[in-house]
């Protein structure tokens, strides 16, 4: 049933409630929420409405005698082919042959328009997403954040929204300093210094290979003895071990150890610091860059978190003039828990410095100044207590925090066969997206990372990504696709062209039940289409492509498309060319909705497999 179609049934049921407003059943003020859905059963027809259930109290009466007045009370349509009542008062509508079809001749005139909508035309949404700190390369982890976000921003310009997809590139910070330090550290022992690497740096290979070109490129002009680098700096940690590989601190101060050699490697090089910082971000930001654009992630806007240094003391300042920042401690603190956050938080340090805090209420701000209607974050779990603060800042500004949606993803286990693969980006000993992507390919992971809620945990099953079988659901919804172009192939192959003009001409011959449930379900994808998007939820979409390519492969099975005559030199008789034009007309309308739904998923859709 088409969007015309489902917009004309609507009003059918519009006009009953206006008829039964004029006869005193209805109160003339009443307005109807109700809902039209598509029914699961077929036997229920092929869609339902509730609105007898929804207006019963306010006509006061019992929902199945006010679903039978609601009934009578239906203009007369030709797409209509029967009403009934159902259980508590349900409306089940049951369509014309020629409405049910009118779904096959959408598709095949919007091709890969067909779902799309304008629904939300004209508003500005942006979806930032990933925005992993540029101190190591991407790791599996990373890679949902990336396959969600990407997807949600696909459906979400499906839908009608202007959406900017956004990674804000942490380049300032302490990070950035351990990152550069490390990377200085390197340099040093390449140079013969004789090293006692820290604890808390970034230990790597990465970082070795950006000293390394370093070295080619400034020889030994940085080079400062080790002993004036690590003096007067507190002892770093040191732990114990024992036989399940669980850590105990026995001594020193791994915070306090890497601080003071990042204080100390500043004062000695100066400016040429700064030489360090750069050369490790420039590098990792173009490996991150990289590794998403080979991942089919892309970004309309790379913010640099060094861009809006002077915006965090103009935001601060508005903040101190609402009477929301107090001074505690040496401290200043913003008074989050006014706006429901557990405790108050800190944006400026004793020393002077502002928090990272400080910095992302600016940043919000900046998103909102930018014209962005609404702001979507896809955030890891372990950001769950960070939403409160940062809704709490944006109230605190004056911005509707119901402007601001946070999507918290879940984390990834990967395993290889029963053996749970540890990540640490510290230790450098992490699983790489890159590498993934390259075991498993992009369909599998970015189909498998958006095949389950946000919320829910994903334990990546490699063998199982990789096999070529009903149980892998990605293979076996490509698979539906590549079926139906080598249905197409071997009818080319054998002389005989389709028809589409006369499979729309003989599509009343798709009688069947699964020929009613295809098209009832292809019908169903602009709805689907719909949901997923407004809802954040590509794993709708992931099941709905799972479902019509079951329901496709049993079919198939269980009906040849191809008569036998053909293949084996006959010439097939009249009906049976009829049923085949028909039944290639259903197969042309499935492989489009599926490579629709691959496409937002940015999935391929192979002809061949």
């Amino acid at each position: 049933m088409s969007q015309a179609q489902i917009d004309t049934l609507t009003a059918l049921f519009d006009q009953a409630v206006q008829t039964l407003q004029a006869q005193d059943i209805l109160p003339a003020d009443w307005q109807n929420n109700s809902q039209i859905t598509r029914t699961k059963d077929l036997s229920h027809g092929d869609f339902a409405s509730n609105i007898a259930l929804t207006a019963a109290k306010a006509a006061k009466s019992n929902p199945r005698m006010l679903a039978e007045k609601i009934v009578a009370a239906l203009p007369d349509n030709q797409d209509i082919r029967q009403v009934e009542i159902a259980g508590p008062g349900f409306i089940n509508v049951f369509l014309n042959s020629d409405a049910k079809f009118a779904v096959l001749a959408d598709i095949f005139e919007l091709q890969d328009r067909f779902g799309l909508s304008e629904q939300f035309a004209g508003q500005k949404i942006q979806v930032e997403f990933v925005s992993a700190n540029p101190t190591s390369s991407l790791h599996v982890g990373h890679g949902r954040g990336a396959a969600f976000g990407m997807s949600v921003a696909n459906l979400l310009e499906a839908v009608g929204y202007d959406v900017t997809r956004e990674y804000y590139v942490n380049d300032a910070g302490r990070q950035m300093d351990i990152l550069a330090t490390s990377t200085y550290l390197r340099y040093l022992q390449i140079n013969g210094e004789q090293v006692t690497f820290p604890v808390n740096g970034y230990q790597g290979e990465y970082v070795r290979d950006i000293a390394q070109t370093l070295k080619v490129q400034h020889g030994d002009s940085y080079v400062h003895p080790f002993a004036d680098v690590a003096k007067d700096v507190p002892a770093d940690a040191i732990f114990d071990t024992n036989a399940d590989g669980e850590k105990t601190l026995v001594s020193g101060d791994k915070e306090a150890h890497i601080d003071g050699l990042i204080a100390n490697s500043k004062s000695l090089l100066g400016e040429g610091y700064e030489l360090f910082l750069d050369a490790a971000l420039s590098s990792i930001l173009a490996d991150i860059k990289d590794d998403l654009n080979d991942f089919g992630v892309r970004y309309e806007c790379w913010f640099s978190e060094r861009s809006i240094d002077s915006e965090i003391e103009p935001v601060l300042q508005i903040l101190d003039d609402k009477g929301y920042l107090y001074e505690k401690d040496g401290n200043i603190w913003f008074k989050s828990t006014d706006f429901g956050d557990e405790k108050d938080r800190v944006v400026r340090r004793a020393n002077g410095q502002t928090t990272y805090f400080a910095s992302d209420i600016a940043y919000h701000k900046n998103k909102f100044d930018r014209g962005f209607d609404k702001v979507i974050n896809v955030w890891g779990a372990d950001h769950h207590g960070y939403v409160p603060r940062v809704k709490a800042a944006l109230t605190a500004l004056g911005i509707d925090e119901a402007r601001l949606d946070v999507v918290l993803v879940q984390f990834v286990a990967l395993w290889r066969g029963s053996e749970k693969v540890q990540m640490s980006s510290r230790s450098g000993k992490f699983v790489t997206l890159r590498e993934l992507r390259s075991e498993v390919g992009n369909d599998a992971a970015r189909f498998y990372y958006v095949a389950r809620k946000p919320e829910v945990h994903v334990d990546f099953d490699l063998e199982l990504a990789k096999s070529q079988s009903k149980d892998n659901q990605v293979y076996y919804i490509q698979y539906a696709h590549a079926r139906v172009c080598r249905v197409l192939e071997k009818l080319e192959n054998s002389g005989f062209v389709v028809d589409d003009a006369i499979g729309q001409a003989q599509q009343t011959r798709l009688s069947a039940p699964n020929e009613d449930e295809l098209i009832k379900l292809l019908a169903g994808y602009p709805a689907t289409l719909a949901r997923a998007a407004t809802g954040y939820e590509p794993h709708v979409l992931t099941n709905y492509l799972k479902e019509l390519a079951a329901l496709f492969h049993g079919w198939y099975d269980s009906n040849r498309i191809l008569p036998v005559s053909l293949t084996s030199g006959e010439t097939p008789s009249t009906d049976e060319m009829a049923l085949m034009q028909a039944r290639l007309r259903l197969s042309k309308a499935v492989r489009q909705v599926l490579s629709n739904g691959l496409n937002l998923l940015g999935l391929s859709a192979p002809s061949s497999m």
